[in-house]
């Protein structure tokens, strides 16, 4: 007798519940099995296996999953799930970034594979939530799979439970799920024949189904220790602070759910706190954090010196790694510490404090300097082999480490791996592959300043247009022709620049060489003279020797080297910045003077300075420059990423205060910093209206604000400003320039000579900072927040405090 209609619905109802609550990785895998054994669904037919299984199971408990599911796929991003249909997808890591991930490109309509080279889920630490990643979870209907999901005040969630919740999503939108399949490589197709395999990946095990499959996309989602080539990456590394963490294990009695969590105390806020823990147990902590989930998990920050005095760490060492290094660390110790200050800070209502096992089956307590962050230096790239692609990126711990006391690692790497489905979709539709490169690698630049104040707050919204989440988006920060030779983000014949620049692509007018060549350059030119030996673009040159060699070396005629004295470092040096000027037309960034006193002059400017010299030598008839090395401006990686986290840094802390500084970048360089307007978007012409008084105030508040971050601009300023200036005609004298014509040199105030380092910029105009003051009440003056009478040539100031104009 077979099965009645209502039995079958019971029974896949029951199967079903079966699934949702499973509690582990193979738990969830085998009850997925069974499911779609039973149930007669095949879960390779990822176009159709969704809605096949929401017609099976009809259940009430399981109709509000549905409904969410349903509105998601429902956005006008996916087109019915149609957007990317047919394009392999591979995923290498099963964490949560890569499950979600996942969950969009299935959405998409993308087949998607992951592998995952464990079996189980065994991260015991929590993860903190920010407002969107909540949203965004619910959205995808984690109070179904998990009942206590931020119920109440809870903004946490342990990585397992979460990882669950993921895999579980990703079932039942059609991913492939393979566990204990490790990633080895990816493989480039053989031959150049239509029929011949694509690019494929060697796995472990080396049978493996997965192995037969041709990909468009591979994404590496494995963490730091990313497996896919091409990706190289840096390391931010801030002032040691050695962060503790640790698990215990939570058997959920009574007693200790009566326990208050800890949200975070720092000593700044509680310092009774901290000085009674230091008296009674000997532990000095910044702060501490208590969370409970699956486990107990207390994290804290330690200060180095109690480590040392409670024997956690064994030998003091000025070197990080040494310091922190398995072989200097007494875990017994380590363990004592933290279950001491997990006592103390839960004052003692834990009844016990067993530690819970970590993958190793160890106990589960880390002891590591979370300063410490490495960042792929770009995001995707693209594969082209005998005429067959594929787009290659990066999320979650792979892409971008998170920054541990502010949560950021669940918050961005879901954002990353929004972009990246974003990008996937561009590309499948038949954006050209350099635009979509172009797009990413502009987003990524977005995403470290992202935080749970300037994303957009409307999380209804947010799909995987980036425009949805990043208020006053910039996608073209980096252009096309530039994305091309970032680091060979195209990777096919053609030949690549070397990994450790960016090519800005500058016409051949402003071109500057790259550093080591300008060093190798720099030698030829002044060997052989006498108390000169140029090894660096830095000290080598304060005696003014050098700078007189170099000048020497093309024109000889114009200095007397032979009675040039190395202790006369200020005249040598004020004599080639004279007759460079003179001759070259090269602008001196300094004086003499200030060049000789430094003891370690600043390279920024001096790689920037000799540049001119390899400009104006090699354009000069019969000059010893020689050939262009290269027609582009190449900023050295570390300069770019200085220079653009300073002005994101400078952008994001206020943008009041922001306009107070000079616009340093010219209007050709605004795309290379995200969410920054641009010069003409924020200058506005305001009135100076009574009372003046108030104003001046406000004035001098604003000034002690921003002079406290003034130093950071500087060199941004010479940058930019030496960038900007176009090269004088080799050989030419330059002319004086009339009052108020905006002489490149003169202050239009006090007519005085203006150098680089201590000028500002408006209207057509340089000046000094101390000259560019109101005529009417004298105070000094700010960029942005001031008028200009044309008639009369004076600048006034704005009223009724700072200007703060809309940013388009």
């Amino acid at each position: 007798m077979g099965e009645t209609e209502d039995e079958r619905t019971a029974q896949a109802g029951q199967l079903f519940e079966t699934f949702v609550q499973a509690t582990t990785c193979k738990g969830t895998l085998q009850a997925f099995s069974i499911l779609c054994r039973q149930m007669d669904l095949d879960p390779l037919d990822y176009t159709h296996f969704y809605s096949r299984l929401k017609a099976a199971i009809s259940s009430w408990k399981v109709k509000s999953l549905w409904t969410k599911l349903d509105k998601r796929a429902g956005q006008k991003v996916y087109n019915h799930g149609e957007a990317c249909q047919g394009t392999k997808c591979l995923i290498v890591g099963g964490g949560p970034c890569g499950l979600r991930t996942a969950i969009e490109l299935a959405l998409l309509g993308c087949k998607v594979v992951v592998i995952e080279k464990r079996d189980t889920f065994s991260r015991n630490n929590v993860l903190h939530l920010w407002p969107y990643t909540i949203h965004d979870l619910r959205a995808l209907g984690a109070k179904n799979f998990y009942g206590k999901f931020c119920a109440g005040s809870l903004d946490h969630i342990s990585i397992r439970q979460l990882q669950l919740m993921l895999i579980k999503v990703c079932l039942i939108l059609g991913v492939e799920i393979h566990v204990n399949v490790e990633f080895v490589e990816l493989l480039e197709p053989r031959e150049d024949q239509s029929d011949s395999p694509g690019w494929r990946v060697a796995i472990r095990p080396s049978d493996h189904p997965v192995t037969e499959i041709d990909f468009d996309v591979v994404i590496g989602a494995d963490g730091r220790k990313n497996t896919l080539d091409g990706f190289s990456r840096k390391e931010f590394r801030g002032k040691l602070a050695i962060a503790i963490t640790a698990n215990f294990v939570n058997r959920n009695t009574t007693a200790e759910a009566s326990v208050e969590e800890i949200s975070g105390v720092a000593f700044i806020f509680n310092q009774k706190f901290f000085l009674d823990l230091k008296e009674e147990t000997g532990i000095d902590l910044e702060n501490i954090v208590y969370y409970k989930d699956n486990t107990h998990y207390f994290v804290m920050t330690a200060k180095k010196q109690s480590l040392l005095d409670k024997g956690v760490i064994l030998n003091d060492h000025m070197e990080t790694e040494r310091l922190l290094h398995r072989d200097n660390i007494d875990n017994e110790a380590l363990r004592s510490y933290a279950r001491e200050a997990a006592d103390f800070g839960t004052n003692y209502q834990l009844p016990s404090l067993d530690y819970a096992v970590n993958s190793y089956d160890q106990p589960d307590v880390t002891m590591f300097d979370f300063t410490s962050m490495y960042a792929s230096e770009n995001a995707a790239l693209l594969r082209e082999k005998h005429g067959r692609q594929v787009l290659v990126a990066l999320v979650g711990d792979s892409l971008l480490e998170p920054f541990w006391p502010m949560g950021t690692g669940c918050a961005r790497g879901f954002l990353a791996a929004f972009d990246t489905a974003w990008m996937v979709r561009g590309w499948t539709q038949g954006r050209s592959p350099l635009d979509v490169l172009a797009e990413r690698e502009s987003l990524y630049r977005l995403l470290p300043q992202t935080t749970t104040e300037n994303i957009n707050k409307h999380f209804e919204q947010y799909s995987i247009e980036p425009s949805t989440r990043y208020p006053n988006l910039n996608s073209s920060v980096i252009r096309p022709h530039q994305s091309a030779e970032f680091k060979g983000l195209y990777i096919s014949h053609s030949p690549s620049l070397t990994h450790s620049s960016i090519c800005l692509c500058l016409p051949l007018s402003e071109a500057v060489v790259h550093q080591s060549e300008l060093l190798t350059w720099c030698q030829k030119q002044t060997q052989d003279y006498r108390g000169v030996e140029v090894t660096d673009l830095g000290s080598s040159w304060r005696d003014g020797l050098a700078l007189c060699a170099l000048i020497h070396h093309q024109r000889p005629d114009l200095i007397d080297f032979e009675s040039l004295a190395a202790e006369d470092s200020a005249s040598n040096n004020q004599l080639a910045f004279d007759l460079a000027e003179r001759e070259f037309g090269i602008q001196p960034v300094t004086t003499g003077k200030e060049l000789a006193l430094e003891q370690q002059p600043d390279q920024l400017l001096l790689v920037l300075y000799l540049s001119k010299f390899y400009e104006a030598f090699r354009r000069l008839p019969g000059g010893h420059g020689g050939e262009a090395l290269c027609s582009c401006f190449l900023v050295p990686l570390e300069v770019f990423l200085e220079t653009w986290l300073t002005w994101l840094w400078l952008w994001n802390s206020n943008r009041r205060f922001f306009l107070s500084f000079p616009p340093f970048v010219p209007h050709s360089y605004c795309s290379l910093f995200p969410s920054i307007p641009s010069y003409s978007s924020y200058v506005r012409c305001i009135s100076c209206f009574p009372p003046t008084s108030v104003w001046c105030e406000h004035q001098r508040t604003v000034g002690k604000v921003s002079s406290a971050i003034d130093a950071k601009a500087q060199k941004l300023a010479i940058l930019y400003e030496t960038i900007n200036r176009p090269n004088a005609t080799p050989g030419s004298v330059r002319k004086a320039t009339a009052p108020g014509l905006g002489g490149s040199d003169t202050c239009h105030f006090c007519l005085k000579r203006v150098y680089i380092m201590e000028r500002l910029s408006a209207e057509g105009h340089f000046f000094h900072r101390e000259c560019f003051r109101c005529a009417a009440c004298g105070c000094t003056l700010r960029l942005g927040t001031h008028s200009f009478d044309s008639q009369q040539g004076a600048s006034r100031s704005g009223h009724m405090g700072l200007f703060v104009p809309e940013v388009s």
